[in-house]
């Protein structure tokens, strides 16, 4: 994301004429909000001295809210109003929620909801919740503490987001802190933010990669900083990865050890909670002893080894090492090419992962910041800048990318690619297109995103309809479509016949829905799918050519088909069906026979057709009137 210089040259924010700015860490498991204090950037606790506010929020009868540790003590005893994680279902639909059966929310059907769009919905003791609402009362609070701590009221915040969160999530994430009474400055990723912090305070310059495992989410990002350039080369990650999928794992080790019969939602919360109490234990010591008593009375007494949690949670930990190598794939790079490896967020204090990342990169992690922290500061330090409060020494530029190629579906479902992943942002792009019939008059954007040729196989993101075309012959209109990605990576795009200036745009609001494992495996697809998608593709490609001849040949004969004999034209027609019957097959090179042999029967139809056209032309002229523009044409 561009870091724009919002002060005037010389016109820096004298001091005290500084402007309350934060950066907030949206996180899964917990949230936090820093400022820029004296230069420094600092984390702001509450009044108890705690910098972590758990992402928590217990929704109540009479209407009010707890949010944080009050709300987070009574998870047990109130799970189904006490949302936990909300993050994992921003911008998601219930169709992509996993394992729903086995939380304890009572979901609401987006049928049930007018104006749903397919958005989760949960139904609690205070009335029907989105996550959106869920993350907006922890922003609330949030800011509420920042506000208390600052002395007055904020002019804005840079609120953090997963590098692979796609458009929906992004989209979801500003609705809420909207809702919060939150001016939002600029969405930043997270791994980036981790670089700004570290970039400034270690002065670091080099290829850096940044190792980000939340509570829900799991980011790897590729950056090289340079003389106070921070430029991603390559993001990776996968949106459905975190903390939380270890204490997942934790918890079904207890429900075999223990062999429990199936539990309440009370139970089932109880012993979620032991298990993220239990992992977070193993980080200092061998042996973690888990006890819990349930409302059935069944006392739970179990002791989990180091050894047992890392066999268990083996399998995750590799799950994070495949976007690592794709990421350096993209950009271009080898092991030994990173200076160093930034660890970001709570789960990377787990030792299988340090382990891991060390092994893996050839030298240890990066780890004199607090991972808990560093997003947050590094979000601050930007804050402190877009918000006008320039010092000497600040001038720095942040380049980001975006993580999945944005492009239009184009005819026979193929997909044209007009801003490629990794391209950094903000950006924009256009190119132009024509239309596929004579006559036609409007045309269907369809946005989409993804790696692969076929828009079935893409993330659909967006329609809308240019309509007012001036009636042409096919290929004869110009229609200039514009894609602009700003610096939170949300999209817009444009569409505009060049003849007559009739436009359309779309400001891409995605659906809810994406599925949770889909973007992170569009890449892999793409890879796994290289040489299918080109023939596939040269196939459609083929097809819409095919269609094109045959609907010219059909115009052609109702307009002059007297200029063939019986014979002729049904040697002509015989074509047409066979092109039209080969050009449903799957074979290309068939269907490129198929065509020669219609242009073939069709050459000396064109032949007359043109000397019809010369007879119109000079019907009624006199012989003089010819020599004459004969001469004239001499003369030239």
């Amino acid at each position: 994301m561009a870091l724009l210089q919002i002060a005037e040259p010389g016109e820096s924010a004298a001091p005290h004429q500084h402007k309350l700015a934060v950066g907030i860490d949206l996180g899964t498991t917990n949230s936090l909000v820093a400022t820029v204090r004296s230069g420094l950037a600092v984390v702001l606790s509450d009044e108890l001295g705690r910098t972590l506010l758990p992402s928590v929020v217990r929704y109540l009868p009479d209407g009010g809210t707890q949010v944080g540790f009050d709300a987070q003590e009574q998870q047990s005893v109130d799970p189904r109003n006490t949302v936990v994680s909300a993050k994992r279902l921003m911008g998601r639909g219930l169709a992509d929620i996993a394992h729903r059966e086995s939380m304890p929310y009572d979901f609401v059907g987006a049928e049930d909801v007018q104006g749903a769009q397919g958005m989760v919905r949960l139904r609690t003791a205070g009335g029907v919740k989105t996550p959106v609402e869920v993350s907006a009362d922890v922003l609330r609070a949030l800011r509420a503490r920042a506000e208390a701590a600052l002395g007055g009221p904020l002019v804005g915040a840079v609120i953090t987001v997963p590098a692979y969160f796609d458009d929906a999530q992004r989209q979801a994430t500003k609705d809420a802190a909207r809702l919060a009474g939150l001016s939002v400055l600029r969405l930043l990723n997270e791994p980036t933010a981790a670089a700004i912090a570290y970039g400034l305070d270690n002065a670091a310059e080099g290829v850096y990669a940044v190792y980000d495992l939340g509570g829900g989410t799991f980011d790897i990002s590729i950056l090289n900083l340079s003389k106070g350039i921070f430029e991603v080369l390559a993001t990776g990650g996968d949106s459905a990865l975190g903390g939380d999928d270890f204490d997942q794992r934790i918890f079904c080790w207890m429900l075999e050890a223990a062999k429990l019969k199936p539990l309440s939602a009370e139970d089932a919360r109880l012993l979620l909670t032991r298990a993220r109490e239990a992992k977070e234990y193993l980080t200092f010591h061998g042996v973690a002893p888990i006890t819990a008593r349930l409302n059935s009375g069944e006392l739970v007494d179990l002791k989990l080894t180091t050894e047992i949690f890392t066999e268990i949670t083996q399998t995750l930990v590799a799950k994070t090492i495949q976007p690592v190598k794709k990421a350096l794939r993209d950009a271009g790079l080898q092991v030994a090419d990173v200076k160093g490896v930034v660890m970001v967020g709570g789960a990377t204090r787990m030792p299988q992962v340090q382990r891991a990342v060390g092994e893996f990169f050839k030298q240890d992690p990066l780890n004199n910041l607090d991972p808990d922290k560093v997003v947050a500061l590094g979000a601050a330090t930007q804050a402190n800048l877009l918000a006008g409060n320039r010092a000497a020494g600040d001038d720095w530029l942040l380049l980001d990318v975006i993580p999945l190629s944005l492009g239009l579906e184009t005819m026979g479902g193929l997909v044209e690619k007009i801003i490629p992943r990794n391209s950094t942002i903000p950006a924009a792009r256009a190119q132009e297109f024509t239309t596929f019939r004579d006559g036609q008059t409007a045309m269907a954007v369809h946005v989409v995103q993804g790696e692969r040729e076929l828009v079935t196989d893409c993330r659909s993101l967006a329609r809308f309809e240019l309509r007012g075309i001036p009636p042409m012959v096919a290929g004869a209109a110009r229609i200039r479509v514009t894609f602009q990605v700003d610096a939170d990576g949300l999209l817009a795009v444009a569409a505009r016949e060049q003849t007559s200036g009739v436009e359309a745009n779309v400001t891409v609001k995605p659906s809810y829905g994406l599925s949770d494992d889909e973007i992170a495996g569009m890449l892999k697809d793409s890879m796994a799918h290289t040489k299918d998608d080109a023939m596939r593709r040269a196939l459609k490609e083929a097809q819409v050519e095919a269609q094109r001849l045959i609907e010219a040949v059909q115009s052609a004969l109702k307009s002059d088909g007297e200029l063939l004999s019986a014979e002729e034209l049904g040697r002509v027609e015989g074509a047409i069906a066979k092109l039209q019957t080969t050009a449903l097959g799957e074979n290309r090179r068939h269907i490129t026979l198929a065509m020669d042999d219609l242009e073939a029967e069709t050459k000396d139809f064109a032949a007359r057709r043109m000397d019809k056209s010369i007879r119109r032309a000079l019907a009624g002229r006199k012989v003089d009137e010819l020599k004459e523009f004969g001469s004239h044409g001499e003369n030239k």
